[in-house]
């Protein structure tokens, strides 16, 4: 009776982790599509002809001087009115002439800070910004034209806290499938943005009402904190997929193993200690959105360690737990098969690299304390 009881256990284990997983990568976003198909989208309205809000466009930077006149080039040709627009480079703790390059630029606010990273560095620029909304880029990011007023129209309606816009990556050919996973967020970001908001944003294009701003610690994310807590306090995040920008892709799966183990290391501050892991706030949609890409993606690494221990429980009770084995141990040894040329062995390494940088970035925060300053990656300027 014993062994019966464990082995009911084990399969509900395994079953319910393979479950959750396909469910975070794959049913979630098809019931979105249902959603979408069923009940329509939600935008907002569009602006009136003549709104042209204030903006602040804050630019957090540390050791830029290689890319940051290009940057301040690329904001001269937006598409909106200058007397409407402030500019603003934060420069954190630079070594080199950044701070001196961007007053040459033309940006109308250098702060010349002492280092302290880059969330730090945003919140001083907001201190002194004058814009009713805030806008925010990083250095290596250049903006279409036409960007900034489509990332700030939605802004019309008085409930929208936050937009991101399209980050594009050039030189997508190395062995990263970065290019492909973030097309893949991009499709899931607008089907979240047309129902209960999105869960997430990112740092290369993105706006926030300032009264909706929140001074956060070092440690934390305008792009996973701001969609959840925003929505606590009753404002939609929302994705503008025609406000684009560019980025150059960090060129190979090393480098971008070694970037997400970075961000991976707040992970567990911004989902137990700042909230997103309460319900309390959240809409039922949105609950659903936030447990089903967020917790459920951050869980992965452990929901893959017990399908692991309950398959090998599982190993000598049908031809099929054999097979569902190798393929887990196929997965797991992705990063080193030879194949790099194919197309499905690149996205199976690059999927369980990323999974492996949540539980080692989660690491990293409980061996040497939350993060605090920041990095540039290698191949991105």
């Amino acid at each position: 009776m014993k062994a019966i009881g464990e082995d009911i256990g084990a399969r509900a284990v395994f079953w319910g982790s393979a479950l959750a997983l396909a469910h975070t990568h794959l049913t979630y976003p098809l019931t979105l599509a249902v959603l979408e198909r069923l009940r329509g989208r939600r935008e907002p309205a569009p602006p009136p002809a003549d709104w042209d809000p204030r903006v602040s466009l804050i630019v957090a930077a540390h050791d830029e001087a290689e890319v940051i006149e290009r940057k301040l080039a690329n904001v001269a040709l937006l598409d909106y009115p200058r007397e409407r627009l402030e500019v603003i480079v934060a420069s954190d703790g630079s070594e080199d002439r950044t701070a001196e390059l961007a007053r040459a630029g033309g940006a109308d606010l250098v702060l010349d800070l002492p280092r302290a990273g880059k969330i730090a560095a945003q919140n001083a620029a907001v201190e002194r910004a004058s814009g009713e909304l805030l806008a925010f880029s990083d250095a290596n990011a250049y903006w279409e034209p036409e960007a900034l007023r489509e990332l700030v129209a939605p802004f019309a309606a008085s409930d929208v806290g936050y937009v991101c816009g399209q980050v594009r990556f050039l030189d997508a050919d190395g062995d990263s499938e970065e290019g492909a996973y973030w097309r893949y967020e991009m499709w899931v970001r607008e089907l979240e943005s047309g129902q209960a908001g999105v869960t997430a944003g990112n740092g290369g294009i993105y706006a926030v009402r300032r009264s909706a701003y929140g001074f956060l610690a070092g440690s934390r994310s305008h792009d996973l904190n701001f969609p959840f807590q925003l929505a606590k306090a009753g404002f939609r995040s929302l994705y503008a997929p025609r406000a684009r920008a560019e980025e150059k892709l960090v060129p190979d799966l090393g480098g971008e193993f070694r970037r997400k183990r970075r961000m991976m290391r707040g992970i567990w501050d911004i989902v137990v200690t700042d909230g997103m892991l309460d319900p309390r706030g959240y809409s039922p949609l949105y609950a659903y959105e936030v447990y089903s890409h967020r917790v459920l993606r951050y869980a992965s690494p452990k929901l893959h360690a017990w399908l692991l221990l309950a398959n090998l429980r599982l190993i000598g009770r049908s031809r099929f737990y054999l097979l569902t084995l190798a393929a887990q141990l196929l997965v797991l040894l992705s990063p080193w098969l030879p194949g790099s040329s194919n197309r499905l062995v690149r996205v199976v390494r690059y999927y369980t690299l990323v999974t492996a940088s949540i539980a080692l970035g989660t690491l990293d925060r409980f061996r040497d304390g939350p993060p605090a300053a920041w990095e540039k990656s290698e191949g991105t300027r």
